[in-house]
This record gives C-alpha cells, structure tokens and sequence, in this order.
C-alpha cells in the first residue's frame, strides 16, 4: 500500500477510536447518572418507608393503649354496673320501708301511749324521788303526743328518754330540797336517796329526820339515833364530806 494509503487509514481509525471513546463516556455518564437517580429515588423510598414504619409503630401503640383503655374501661363498667345494682337493692328495701311506714305508725303510737301510762303507774307506786320533776314530764309526754308539729321518731325518742332517767334514779346518790307535810304542816327539808333502797328527809334546822315508807305511802319520823347517820348522808350527797360508812333505816327485802 502506498504510504498516503496508510496513514489515510490511520487517520481514519484514529477518528473511529476517538469516537468510540467519546460513546463510551457518554454512555458512562448516563450510567451513572441513572445510578444517581436510582440512588436518589432509593433514598427517597427508603425516608418514605422510615416514615411508613413511624407512622406504623405510633399507630400500633395507639393501637395497644386503646385496646388497654378498653379493657379497663370493661372492669370500670362492671364495676359501676354492679354498683347500680347495689344501690337499686338497696333503693327496693328502703321503697319498701316507705310503703310500711303507715302500718308502723300505726303500731308505735298506741304503743307510745301505753308506755306513758304504764310510767306514770310505776311512778305513783314507786318511791318518790324527785315526784314533782317526774309527774311533770309525763305531763309533756302527753302533751307532745297531741302535738301534729312533733314527728313521731322525736316522740319516741323522748318517751325512752323518761324511762332512762327512771333508770337513773335507782343507781345514784342524791341530795335535793323540797317539801313534805308531818301531821298536817308542810316542812322544808333536804332529800336524800340511796338510788331506790332509801329516801330520807332531814329538816333545815337538822333537829329532824324521816324515812318513806313505801309500804304505807307515808313519812316516819326516825329516833335520835337515826339524827346524825341523816345529817351525814346529806352533807355526802352535796360533796361536802367525803363518802363513809354511815347508818341508815332500809327495809330489807321480803
């Protein structure tokens, strides 16, 4: 070949050469641009499916604090049901006390009555301490019974009240002043009773003293050697001296 032929040759592959390189980068740089945005949408993907799996797990402990709430909120409700129906047992019973509240009415007051009147026997037969104090409160008994303005609960409460000082009266020491009448005068004296097993009177002036009878519903004069046993017993009851071992007039038990 003449030598214009080889280097036209050579030339001409130079140029091919060049070419294919410049294809080639070419090609290159669109690969690697691909790459970059597949890596860029990988990247993108991957926030997404970072976002995806938060959004997930919050929704799943969402999930788990609800399904908590309604378990409580079960034994809460059970809890408040069988409380209802407590209260509903306990709003039957009391409907049923209101329904019989008349027939119980109905049976307390003459009930009331005939305890009135049984204490106010026993006090005519009993000894007589304090009797004036005791014939007036069975004066306000009766008259709280006719009272419309007085529940029946507060009158029987205060009729147990007058049984209870009835009661008092049989366990304590007292001293009092008062009144009784010897051989048709009235004489000031001081009162004193051992609970219900003696009731002495001394005079003011102290030159007298006397014991009920009870069987005779009446008042004995004692002898002198009775006198100053009294003066101590009052002078005892007041506080006045100390309590001591004295000698009274009791009647002994039949």
């Amino acid at each position: 070949m003449s030598k214009r032929t080889i280097i036209a040759s050579t030339v001409i592959g130079a140029f091919a050469l060049t070419a294919s390189a410049a294809v080639s980068a070419n090609s290159l740089d669109a690969i690697q641009n691909e790459e970059a945005k597949i890596h860029a949408a990988a990247a993108k993907s991957q926030e997404k499916i970072n976002t995806y799996f938060e959004q997930s797990q919050e929704l799943l402990i969402e999930y788990r604090t609800t399904v908590d709430q309604t378990e409580n909120l079960k034994v809460y409700n059970d809890y408040i049901a069988s409380l209802v129906e407590d209260q509903q047992r306990s709003i039957d019973s009391l409907q049923r006390q209101i329904d019989s509240i008349e027939d119980t009415k109905q049976g307390i007051v003459p009930l009331m009555f005939r305890m009135i009147e049984s204490l106010e026997k026993f006090i005519n037969l009993d000894v007589p301490i304090h009797l004036d104090e005791r014939k007036e409160r069975i004066e306000r008994l009766r008259d709280l019974m006719a009272n419309s303005n007085v529940t029946i609960s507060e009158q029987f409460r205060q009729v147990i009240e007058a049984y209870l000082v009835e009661v008092e009266y049989g366990t304590k020491i007292d001293s009092y002043q008062g009144t009784i009448e010897n051989n048709g005068t009235q004489i000031t004296v001081d009162f004193f009773n051992l609970g219900r097993t003696a009731l002495l009177a001394l005079s003011l002036d102290q030159n007298h003293a006397f014991v009920w009878n009870n069987e005779k519903r009446a008042w004995e004069e004692l002898g002198d050697e009775y006198l100053s046993s009294v003066v101590d017993a009052v002078k005892m009851a007041n506080g006045v001296v100390p309590a001591d071992l004295i000698k009274l007039p009791i009647q002994a038990a039949e």
